[in-house]
């Protein structure tokens, strides 16, 4: 292990005895190193600033701002960090919320030693897999044919959300998730993919003369400036945008092919590329969904919704995509209709992984003033859940790299 980064712990507990103990049970592993200690929520996210810590161990109920709403500015601020909560209750709502503020484990007051160790390593795994999703550096060399062999060979992850049923919520949730995902660390790139009818720049109160459409004839000459020349920046979140033609006729001008390689480049300049699709499976879907890293596929509690994901789910199978690539989400959940996330996804024989209920007190003023909710009050329950889906993402696409890493080292 000495050859190896050290995991850096935070830990934070009011009583200074705790925050003692822990230190003491991490001294002597070779591959940790407590940087500090904090006595309240609000110095944790001060240290966590400057310490920039992988691994925070954290106590809810503290003096002026407990540990759930730390885990979530945290979160904010530095998401490769992986929050472990420690606290005395043992109340599943309790994890369900820390959880859904972004916890990465839970673990019950006073830990073993063997629990507190195996927690911390795999948070500390985690870590250095979320961080190794930071955009490269990319040198600034004009020499033609060298600029692209000198890119890192770290490529970002492309994500679709894709429903087989309109109206399900698809570019509500795609824009939502991208500004929950994006900060300086990991940047984001919006595309729409609805190349006929695609609406997200008013999702996002923005408008751009350039498109897909322009990019779609130099797929084989492209670099940083002519992508950044198109490309959109949301001037409230920073995400920058892709945005289909303005013309529903110029959608004919790209291939799924030329789409393809668009999102290929894409991957060398951003950590994350959420792509918004219609829900039609045309070229240009098929192109993107056999590209993907992850698939979030949007049902309802509506019975031709659930259907056509049924079917979605069938033909997936056929084209050999892989369940753990496909995250399922129920959207505008109401819990007075008796059609429930757990019978739907024992139908479909896949879990439903994210709930996100329905809101429309706040999703269509949201959508109307071209302000997606994530900009706005983050302690409604729907932003919770939005909060909770990132971490699925988080996690989901750590785990497939986890395993790819191993396959490619021969452990599996």
């Amino acid at each position: 292990m000495e050859t190896e980064e050290k995991i850096k712990v935070l830990i934070v507990d009011d009583i200074s005895d705790t925050r003692e103990n822990l230190r003491k049970l991490l001294q002597f592993e070779s591959d940790v190193e407590v940087v500090g200690a904090a006595r309240s929520g609000k110095e944790a996210v001060d240290l966590s600033k400057e310490m920039k810590p992988d691994v925070i161990l954290m106590d809810i109920n503290m003096p002026d701002m407990d540990g759930i709403t730390a885990t979530e500015q945290i979160k904010q601020i530095l998401p490769h960090a992986q929050i472990i909560i420690l606290s005395v209750q043992s109340d599943s709502n309790y994890m369900r919320r820390a959880m859904m503020a972004g916890a990465r484990d839970f673990l019950a007051k006073p830990p073993t030693i063997e629990e507190l160790i195996s927690a911390v390593r795999r948070a500390g795994k985690m870590a250095r897999d979320e961080r190794a999703k930071i955009k490269p550096i990319t040198p600034q060399v004009n020499i033609p044919g060298v600029r692209q062999e000198l890119r890192s060979v770290a490529y970002g992850k492309v994500i679709v959300v894709f429903s087989p049923k309109g109206g399900t919520g698809c570019s509500t949730l795609a824009t939502n998730l991208a500004i929950t995902l994006h900060n300086a660390e990991t940047p984001v790139v919006l595309v729409d993919a609805n190349l006929q009818f695609g609406d997200l720049a008013v999702f996002l109160n923005e408008q751009g003369k350039n498109s897909i459409a322009d990019l779609a004839p130099r797929v084989d000459e492209l670099d940083d400036d002519i992508v950044n020349e198109v490309l959109i920046q949301h001037k409230n979140s920073e995400v920058k945008i892709l945005v289909a033609p303005t013309h529903p006729q110029d959608a004919e001008t790209v291939t799924g092919e030329q789409f393809g390689k668009v999102l290929h480049y894409l991957t060398q300049m951003f950590s994350y590329i959420i792509v918004d699709t219609p829900s039609i499976l045309n070229d240009h879907v098929m192109c993107v969904i056999d590209v993907a890293d992850l698939i979030v596929v949007i049902t309802t509690q509506d019975i031709p919704a659930i259907r056509n994901v049924r079917v979605f789910l069938d033909l997936s199978r056929l084209l050999e995509v892989e369940a753990k690539r496909i995250i399922l989400v129920m959207n505008r959940y109401d819990k007075r209709i008796a059609i429930t996330p757990e019978k739907v996804g024992e139908s479909f024989k896949h879990e439903i992984s994210s709930v996100i209920p329905f809101d429309e007190r706040t999703v269509l003023p949201s959508v109307n003033r071209g302000l997606p909710f994530m900009l706005q009050d983050k302690t409604r329950p729907i932003a919770r859940t939005i909060l909770a889906l990132a971490e699925v993402v988080r996690q989901r696409l750590s785990e497939l790299e986890g395993r790819e890493e191993g396959v490619h080292s021969g452990k599996w």
